[in-house]
């Protein structure tokens, strides 16, 4: 896609990305320096999430896999930087196994569906993305589409268009499995698609929440709907109001309702991708909702705080140095002003973290199906 706007004046272009980034403290939305290292010790203050039993902290596993393709592809991809640099070591973190990580085509055949969050397609068209990360997983066997949700949706309506976009995918290869990746939001959109739909459960063979809004955050607690009728007039935007509930669906009280009343479906793997950055890895756009929820919890992503991005059930695979935007939200790539202005530490080597995601799953499918052929 290529920006409807590219053409504007710079003032103008920051003052639209300035009241957008404001009006939607929770959007599914190149670093001047290099990251500083960022690694914290348990200690009472910090609140981690709880994961049921040492078999499914699986960082030490995960950060062998993002070490290898982060070393194996640092010539080829952008942004990159070294592996401690990319994941936050948070002690005790378990030793890896050990295990060689394959690089080249899989055979387990996975697709990734990515559930994006609020306000995505009001902004899609000026984000000008490049389909650099679903090039990129090409290579290896594994293909990645974007579910078209509504940014401006309830969970309850975009649970719809997950169903929709999962009954869609072809069949004409009975190998290959969905994986669905819900980020911000869309994390708490898939979760109720779940729920709501159990004919797409036969398809789905796992789940992962990257930065997952899964707890709610306390930012919502002081917004109200109409405060994201400003979305609507960012330029490009190609979403409207569709039926409310998009900052309530979000709030705490209303998530730890809804996790009370919906244990994981079975038959699915769950896993969890964490964002908490070194304070130096917030961008100047997002420090002010990084400070506010400082004041509850100073280990967050600007967004959400670290223990309520965590998926009860899930296998916790690492704490990302990044903010809320940097793990999925290219805004320095293709808005170089935005980017050393306002969005100053959105570089994040994605494309080598969603290739080592996709090696993981496809790893521990390839292990269960063994085990289960026993």
């Amino acid at each position: 896609m290529h920006s409807a706007i590219s053409n504007f004046p710079s003032a103008l272009l920051l003052r639209h990305v300035v009241l957008g980034a404001l009006a939607a403290a929770l959007l599914a939305g190149c670093a001047s320096t290099p990251p500083s290292p960022h690694t914290l010790d348990v200690d009472p203050q910090i609140r981690l999430p709880a994961v049921p039993g040492t078999a499914q902290d699986r960082r030490g596993r995960f950060r062998e896999v993002l070490c290898t393709v982060l070393e194996a592809r640092k010539d080829a991809l952008p942004d990159h930087r070294d592996c401690d640099l990319a994941l936050t070591r948070l002690e005790p973190e378990p030793a890896g196994t050990g295990a060689p990580v394959e690089l080249g085509t899989v055979q387990r055949k996975l697709s990734l569906l990515f559930v994006p969050g609020v306000g995505w397609d009001c902004f899609a068209d000026w984000l000008a993305m490049e389909d650099t990360i679903p090039r990129h997983l090409g290579q290896f066997g594994f293909d990645m589409h974007t579910v078209p949700i509504d940014g401006l949706g309830s969970s309850a309506s975009n649970a719809m268009r997950i169903r929709d976009s999962v009954l869609a995918m072809p069949r004409d290869d009975s190998r290959r499995k969905l994986v669905l990746m819900g980020y911000s939001k869309g994390a708490v959109d898939v979760q109720v698609a779940l729920a709501r739909h159990p004919e797409i459960h036969h398809r789905v063979a796992a789940v992962v929440s990257l930065a997952g809004v899964i707890g709610g955050s306390p930012l919502a607690e002081e917004m109200d709907e109409d405060e994201l009728d400003v979305l609507k007039h960012f330029p490009g935007a190609r979403c409207a109001p569709v039926d409310g509930g998009v900052i309530n669906d979000i709030r705490p009280g209303t998530r730890r309702a809804w996790l009370d009343s919906h244990p994981p479906v079975p038959g699915i793997a769950y896993y969890s991708l964490i964002t908490v950055p070194a304070p130096s890895e917030v961008s100047r756009l997002l420090r002010s909702t990084y400070k506010t929820l400082a004041l509850t919890d100073a280990n967050n992503d600007s967004q959400v705080i670290l223990a309520d991005q965590y998926l009860p059930g899930s296998a916790l695979l690492g704490f990302l140095n990044a903010d809320h935007w940097a793990v999925a939200v290219p805004i320095a790539r293709t808005h170089g002003i935005v980017g050393t202005l306002l969005v100053d530490r959105n570089a994040y080597p994605r494309e080598a973290l969603y290739e080592a995601l996709m090696r993981l799953i496809a790893e521990d499918m390839h292990k269960t199906k063994t085990a289960l052929a026993r």
